[in-house]
């Protein structure tokens, strides 16, 4: 019997998870620093993060709790399913002709009714070897995407075997197969009209596209929001901004170290307390077609639109915003944790709403455009703090 056969594994106290999901949710430090101070693997510290956040209503609800005699039932119950589980387990484990590298790649991280976890007990594989990846080529890969992110943001109509080129060039053997999953995890496509450009959540609703043939021509009449990828000096962030499209005034902005809706939720919720559109626009991302998200617009009488699939130039403005972002502030610097990028953060756009002229707003900050392109006096009041 070989060592990765008797190899147990990691069994994790309830105490130790609630530990480390409370590190995520503070939200200082990056998934992958976070990952590296505890020992345990991003991914499971974004489940627990995630199953952390789903179940704190439950503690303050007595009515779920069951019946003793109710639990003993059901406990009994669950002993007879799963040693009949174990006995299917052991016979498909033992029938499965397949080699360890076939049955990787029979497992599907994107199946929403099996879990991984689950998959890889059915295949007999060791789920750890899915996700395991030398530190060499992790520490490589955060490189190669600093690199790919910064090309990038100055030739976005580079796709995959652009940027492979590129790559190749500056001196890394790298294939476009690498690229392209490194761009992927970025985020990031070349820009030109294309299908299927923006992925829903499944089961989300989604809106149409309301901007076509309009002139925006008052602040207020259209906002724009978009979450971009930052690469820390371990691990990585998402920064959210939502935009005043005819000022490209940012009216609000928050930094997360995960994708978890809530807290941009929680943003959108501070920019409407200091304003509210006529026209709300966004992609089709999950977070942007969630309960949560469009409830607070409907709440608000907002009107809600979103990007076409394959029509990246919906959004322009915003994608012009990044490109500022990181050429004047993100690539200069070098954060600590996630508390200090939005420190930052906040800082460069007090900068760029009332200090940095546009050439494109006559030279007006978007602050100055901002103001003048209310419609009425009454709205015209003191600046918004970012």
């Amino acid at each position: 019997m070989t060592m990765a056969a008797t190899k147990k594994r990691n069994v994790y106290k309830p105490e130790f998870k609630a530990k480390v999901a409370l590190e995520a949710v503070r939200g200082k430090l990056t998934i992958n620093q976070i990952s590296k101070q505890f020992g345990v693997h991003p991914n499971q510290i974004s489940k627990w993060k995630k199953q952390f956040l789903e179940n704190l209503p439950q503690i303050f609800d007595n009515s779920k709790q069951p019946s003793a005699e109710a639990g003993e039932e059901l406990t009994n119950q669950l002993y007879q399913q799963i040693g009949q589980l174990k006995v299917e387990l052991d016979w498909l484990k033992k029938n499965l002709p397949l080699s360890v590298r076939v049955r990787r790649e029979l497992v599907e991280p994107e199946n929403e009714k099996i879990s991984v976890a689950r998959q890889c007990e059915l295949l007999g594989l060791n789920r750890t070897g899915l996700y395991y990846r030398s530190r060499t080529e992790s520490v490589e890969d955060g490189n190669l995407m600093r690199l790919i992110d910064e090309q990038y943001t100055l030739t976005p109509f580079y796709g995959y075997r652009r940027m492979t080129v590129y790559l190749q060039k500056s001196g890394f053997r790298v294939n476009h197969k690498r690229v392209r999953r490194l761009m992927r995890k970025l985020g990031l496509e070349a820009i030109y009209p294309k299908p299927n450009l923006s992925k829903p959540g499944k089961d989300h609703l989604t809106y149409p596209y309301l901007l076509r043939g309009v002139a925006v021509e008052y602040s207020d009449q259209v906002w724009a929001c978009d979450i971009t990828y930052l690469r820390l000096g371990s691990g990585f962030v998402y920064l959210l901004v939502i935009m005043d499209w005819h000022s490209r005034f940012v009216i609000e902005m928050e930094v997360s170290n995960s994708l978890e809706s809530s807290p941009f939720v929680e943003a959108l919720k501070r920019a409407l307390a200091k304003s509210k559109p006529e026209i709300f626009n966004s992609d089709q991302g999950s977070q942007f077609t969630s309960v949560e998200w469009l409830k607070v617009l409907q709440e608000n009488k907002i009107r809600i639109s979103m990007d076409g699939r394959g029509r990246c130039f919906n959004n322009i403005f915003v994608e012009r915003l990044w490109r500022s972002v990181k050429q004047e502030e993100v690539y200069l610097k070098e954060y600590a944790d996630v508390w200090e990028a939005e420190e930052s953060l906040r800082q460069y756009f007090e900068f760029y709403n009332y200090q940095r002229p546009h050439q494109s707003l006559n030279y007006q900050t978007p602050f100055e455009a901002y103001q003048k392109g209310r419609k009425t006096e009454e709205n015209k009041g003191a600046k918004p703090a970012i």
